[in-house]
């Protein structure tokens, strides 16, 4: 008589099939949040990788206030966000108008349309200074300016009133 190797997998629960080595829809993580600074020149620049959130908005808060203490001139690398809400939108023009009225810069780099609808949605793309690689943000506060900006606010990069239209 022939013994059968028993499967340690469970096959039917009352929830359907079950195996514990796929996680469940319910235990499907989202990629954590990571912040980076990195001074270019006089400027820093803030990589945020992940999604920003209402659950993620007074980490992003802190890491930006960090960077504008360390300098007036900030750019924000959004290529690496996989999405964005009002909570985030609203932490970006606080520090830009903040920025602003310091007499200093606050650039948007990298942002794609997909993962931050916000964005164009309220308008802001066309009023906050936009680039689309940190690259040309870099060299636009340098002056050399040869990269050019996505909104018409990107003209005056630094005055949110100038650029209101």
């Amino acid at each position: 008589m022939r013994v059968r190797e028993r499967d340690a997998r469970p096959r039917h629960t009352i929830l359907g099939d079950n195996y514990p080595s796929e996680p469940s829809l319910w235990e499907r993580r989202v990629a954590e949040l990571r912040f980076a600074m990195e001074a270019h020149g006089a400027s820093v620049v803030v990589g945020v990788q992940g999604e920003l959130d209402v659950t993620s908005s007074q980490r992003f808060d802190d890491c930006l206030s960090e960077a504008a203490a360390a300098s007036d001139r900030v750019i924000l690398d959004m290529s690496k966000v996989d999405f964005m809400d009002t909570t985030a939108l609203a932490v970006i023009v606080a520090h830009w108008r903040r920025q602003a009225e310091e007499g200093g810069a606050f650039l948007l780099a990298g942002a794609r349309y997909r993962y931050t609808k916000a964005l164009w949605i309220t308008g802001l793309a066309d009023r906050l200074p936009m680039y689309d690689t940190v690259g040309e943000a870099v060299a636009a506060l340098a002056g050399t300016g040869s990269g050019a900006a996505s909104g018409p606010g990107a003209s005056q990069p630094g005055d949110p009133e100038a650029s209101a239209g």
